[in-house]
């Protein structure tokens, strides 16, 4: 089988633009995908039948977890791609499905005026939009990756967590103006639909940027199959040969993505409907500890490259486990926006132990030609999964009047990626990159 010649080095100021157009595009798409938890207390009742605020947010939440069931379609199928035509390709690919998602939800009528194909046509979306971040996370996760150099690596992988959080930081921007240009009644009225049309715009400026991205050099080097050679077997099939590889994936992904998901699209309806703010002082003490939060990425990712992945990992196992249940307490019983604030971001200095470094960790697991399906595949069945069902399982808890079950269900998510991040190797010292 010919090898592709070797690309020339690269220096740190191409890897440093080539981060920038990646990230960018990143940010886009976790701001689409953010809107919506964002806006659900706005929208709620323009595509539900009337209700209990608390029954129509089972609804949007029952959504956003629908959403979520297409993000391991998405990071296989964009998984595949990226392994087989490029990292860059399947970047594009996934922004372009998330343009197609935020435009339909922006344009949908009300309940009120086109019945039951409102919740129809928002399922539909939600559809295209899991399905473009299930591709998105694996495929990016694997380009910050391999474009970092190896000294930095946990470094430069942390900016995939510092965009998807300045997607959240974004959306809730949005959300913070229109509440202070709009009425409510507007708000309700047609005001939740401006973010989701302003993704849609701005998925398209990140489809351009994303076309001057370059490829990286451990896609490019990776042997091309001759002519009358057999076919390379299945993805799919080789990823299964990794079955070590693919339960790490899930084990260290499953605790990190429920309390994350918690702590930050969860907690803004838990300020409202159980700590008893106004949605603009949940919105600004959200705002506020996500963008400390977003701060945070690099420096642990940093820290990680001196210290190992494995000790951040624990920081975050050993504080999810013993700390969850007591901050979600005293959340829940605030007494005003500074004490919430600084509860909030406890929990997220804890929760960045995970995200600082997860997509290096799972990167560094697998070889080259399944990294991007190794990464994303797994890893989106465990978001799916448990992720997207965290604000679900919360509100039903609560509908039925056992909110602190739910706080012992997150602790139980956080103690068993606690006992994987104890019996996993440290991947910066056994890394797969270091073969390339």
């Amino acid at each position: 089988m010919p090898q592709l010649p070797p690309a020339a080095p690269r220096t740190m100021a191409s890897r440093i633009r080539s981060i920038f157009s990646g990230s960018v595009g990143n940010l886009v798409e976790w701001y689409d995908w953010y809107v919506y938890s964002a806006f659900a207390l706005y929208f709620a009742p323009a595509f539900f039948p009337k209700g209990n605020l608390t029954a129509q947010l089972l609804n949007s939440a029952a959504i956003f977890a629908v959403g979520f069931l297409m993000r391991p379609l998405g990071g296989w199928l964009m998984g595949v791609y990226a392994d087989r035509a490029g990292r860059k390709a399947a970047l594009l690919a996934s922004v372009l499905l998330m343009c197609g998602g935020s435009l339909l939800i922006a344009l949908t009528p009300s309940y009120s005026q086109i019945g039951v194909a409102a919740p129809v046509l928002l399922v539909v979306a939600r559809l295209l939009q899991g399905l473009s971040v299930g591709g998105e996370y694996g495929t990016s996760a694997t380009y910050l990756s391999e474009m970092a150099d190896q000294r930095n690596r946990g470094f430069f992988s942390s900016f995939q967590y510092v965009t998807l959080i300045a997607g959240q930081l974004l959306a809730l921007l949005v959300q913070l103006g229109l509440q202070q240009w709009l009425t409510t009644a507007e708000m309700y009225a047609w005001g939740w639909r401006v973010p989701f049309a302003l993704g849609a715009i701005a998925a398209l400026v990140a489809l351009y940027l994303r076309r001057s991205m370059e490829e990286t050099d451990a896609f490019t080097r990776q042997t091309a199959p001759a002519t009358g050679q057999p076919q390379r077997p299945s993805q799919l099939r080789v990823l299964l040969q990794h079955p070590r590889e693919i339960l790490t994936v899930v084990g260290l992904t499953l605790g990190g993505t429920v309390v994350f998901y918690t702590f930050t699209t969860y907690v803004q309806k838990f300020l409202v409907n159980t700590t008893g703010f106004t949605k603009g002082q949940a919105t600004l003490v959200s705002f506020g500890a996500l963008g400390v939060a977003m701060l945070l990425q690099p420096l642990l990712g940093a820290i990680s490259d001196r210290v190992g992945r494995r000790p951040v990992l624990l920081f975050f196992g050993v504080g999810a486990t013993l700390l969850t249940v007591p901050l979600l307490t005293a959340l829940g019983r605030a007494n005003g926006p500074g004490a919430a604030f600084g509860l909030l971001l406890v929990a997220l200095v804890i929760v960045s132990g995970y995200t600082s470094i997860n997509a290096v960790v799972k990167a560094e697991l697998f070889p080259t030609e399944i990294r991007a399906l190794g990464v994303g595949l797994p890893y989106a069945l465990t978001v799916a999964i448990f992720g997207g069902s965290a604000e679900y399982v919360a509100l039903l808890a609560k509908d039925h009047g056992v909110e602190n079950w739910f706080y012992w269900y997150v602790t139980g998510c956080a103690a068993f990626s606690l006992v994987v991040y104890l019996r996993m190797p440290d991947t910066r010292a056994t890394s797969r990159m270091r073969e390339e």
